[in-house]
């Protein structure tokens, strides 16, 4: 028997209320944690790559990247909250043996999420000339920062696709094929970039000196080298859950893709908390580079790298919690409270776990991974520094991350985004303005370091006084 039959037996067990014993519980978050985990940190490593590629062009090319970075948190966040709006309805009606009406939803929820993606890129699209001024960039980056930035709203719609076909694939228990999907986007992203980014040089192949032919657009190849990638992407993951068999697959029977007040209702009460609060905390990381412009190039620089390398550390975390939201939607959805809990625990217990190894492997290895970013002396040596300021911060954010995944997974995010906002903006903003003038970036990351641990501990205690109350859930 494969360890997809395997875990599809486990699933199973939640929907007909049969008992589970603790090694079967801890058997299926493994099952559902480790693909996702490799989906995100392929995701991650994409960006690396990306980093990478433009980083070897100088320090100008990344801060153009990096100054917009914050811009482009803010549209994928709304994308993924949008699309959670509709997967976690789906896990919900899944794990109620109901999937009819989870294909119901999925439909509606195509519709729902082209118009989303449209509306924020074309806004993107419109403000992108102005926009690298209004972060505080200097005159040296903000046209080429203005043309990435509109390149990838232009393809925010497959971005949203990306996202909705893995959340939706995840709902059912499917972590493979995101998994699978993320390795393929980021492969293609690699290949695309290389003749994108750079000119035609030459090189040499197995000892045989070639001509290797080049677009030689720079910052604006790698823009259309992810906009492409994404693009296969989605087009791959939306034809595996509609068409291919499955509890999801639109051939089994018809239905509306117009959306119905009772599904987009649903939707709102799940992702417009989440909406909102992405919205106000990116609001947050895009004051944070405003307050790190004025620090210089070099300063945004290393600020940019720093955060993809701490993401290959963190991204485990996101993976773990796509697992929770999974696992805790499919129980509230079969009426299972008693397994709720338990398997929110197992998650936070294996999360945590897995990122204080992260943040030792961050200490250790960020001259590393700064080496291989960037050929600047100077901003490798400020980059290590404020990576291992981090590093003591990665268990804490583990917490904070596979709890606020829980609370997705039970269709409670109110709170949790209240919890998110306060201790950005009422820790990290404040001590981030506070400590920038005197410690430069040093300080911004050290309050970054604090917020974190703050942030952590309020989720536990959250988890750990939340009452489980049998609820309605949404089939």
């Amino acid at each position: 028997m494969n360890r997809n039959n395997k875990k599809d037996i486990l699933l199973a067990m939640i929907r007909k209320g049969a008992p589970m014993t603790f090694s079967q519980q801890a058997r299926l978050v493994l099952s559902l944690a480790t693909p996702a985990i490799l989906a995100q940190l392929t995701t991650t490593m994409m960006q690396y790559i990306d980093a990478s590629m433009v980083g070897s062009l100088g320090a100008s090319a990344s801060a153009a990247i990096g100054l917009v970075e914050t811009t482009m948190w803010l549209m994928g966040s709304i994308c993924s909250a949008a699309a959670a709006g509709f997967y976690v309805q789906v896990s919900h009606q899944l794990g109620g043996n109901d999937p009819a009406r989870a294909r119901a939803t999925l439909r509606q929820g195509i519709m729902s999420v082209l118009v989303v993606s449209m509306l924020l890129g074309m806004t993107v699209l419109a403000i992108s000339p102005f926009l690298p001024r209004w972060l505080g960039g200097g005159e040296d980056i903000c046209s080429t920062s203005s043309v990435y930035i509109a390149i990838i709203s232009l393809g925010l719609p497959a971005f949203q696709f990306s996202m909705f076909g893995y959340g939706m694939l995840r709902s059912s228990g499917n972590m493979v094929v995101p998994s699978v999907m993320s390795v393929v986007m980021m492969a293609l992203d690699v290949f695309f970039n290389f003749f994108l980014i750079f000119p035609t040089r030459p090189m040499e192949v197995l000892g045989m000196p070639i001509m290797m032919p080049g677009a030689g657009l720079g910052v604006e190849g790698a823009a259309i080298g992810t906009v492409s990638a994404e693009a296969v992407a989605a087009t791959v993951t939306m034809y595996i859950l509609c068409f291919r068999k499955g509890e999801l697959c639109l051939c089994q029977d018809s239905g509306r893709f117009l959306p119905t007040w009772n599904v987009v209702k649903n939707a709102m009460h799940i992702g417009l908390p989440m909406g909102l609060q992405q919205t106000i905390m990116t609001s947050a990381y895009i004051v944070t580079t405003i307050i790190i412009a004025p620090l210089g190039t070099i300063a945004i620089a290393a600020n940019s790298f720093g955060i993809i390398v701490e993401s290959l550390c963190y991204m485990p975390g996101y993976g773990v919690a796509d697992a929770a939201t999974t696992l805790v939607g499919q129980t509230i959805g079969a009426g299972r409270h008693d397994l709720m809990k338990r398997f929110a625990w197992l998650s936070v217990g294996l999360g945590v776990a897995i990122m204080s190894v992260m943040g030792v492997v961050m200490y250790v290895a960020s001259p590393f991974a700064m080496a291989m970013m960037t050929p600047s002396l100077e901003v490798r040596q400020l980059g290590v520094e404020v990576l291992r300021i981090e590093a003591f911060a990665e268990p804490m954010f583990g917490a904070a991350i596979i709890c606020y995944g829980v609370f997705v997974g039970a269709a409670k995010t109110i709170a949790p985004s209240i919890m998110n906002l306060a201790s950005m903006w009422g820790v990290r903003i404040t001590l981030a303005a506070l400590l920038a003038p005197t410690m430069g970036l040093r300080g911004v990351w050290l309050a970054m370091c604090l917020e974190l641990c703050f942030r952590g501990m309020i989720f536990l205690v959250k988890l750990w006084t939340w009452k489980l109350k049998p609820q309605k859930s949404m089939i």
